[in-house]
């Protein structure tokens, strides 16, 4: 059995951008949600529609503001997600920096932990292309 493909978006301030990507994803039959913006508190788990999350209680005063679009891709991988992001690029979405594909250990993070564990890793990325440029300078 096929398990459902699907992909949410989280914090998208350019919704024309948004909508082309829905666009490219229906069109290889892949289901998408645009999350609202106070979806951070949540389990990923529980944002997927996946059995077994409850919806999680939230601390008003707690706030959280990430800055950046955010595509999460459930059971796409491989062959698959290539064919995902070239039919994006087809379809002008520029790129997406924070993508996530689902995995048994971040669908029991909230979406905060996600974003920050991402916004980590592109730092720590960044961080290692700058020392590999200055290493190249020097050569």
């Amino acid at each position: 059995m096929k398990q459902k493909q699907q992909v949410l978006f989280y914090g998208f301030q350019n919704v024309e951008k948004r909508e082309r990507a829905e666009h490219a994803l229906h069109s290889l039959g892949i289901s998408t949600r645009a999350l609202p913006e106070d979806a951070w508190h949540e389990k990923v788990g529980y944002l997927l529609g996946m059995k077994g999350f409850r919806t999680s209680k939230r601390d008003e005063e707690e706030t959280f503001v990430f800055p950046h679009e955010v595509m999460i891709l459930q059971n796409i991988r491989g062959k698959r997600l290539d064919e995902v992001l070239a039919r994006l690029k087809a379809c002008g979405v520029e790129h997406i920096p924070y993508k996530s594909v689902v995995t048994p250990f971040n669908t029991l993070w909230t979406l905060r932990r996600l974003c920050e564990t991402m916004q980590k890793e592109h730092a720590y990325m960044a961080e290692q292309e700058e020392k590999k440029a200055k290493k190249q300078e020097k050569a």
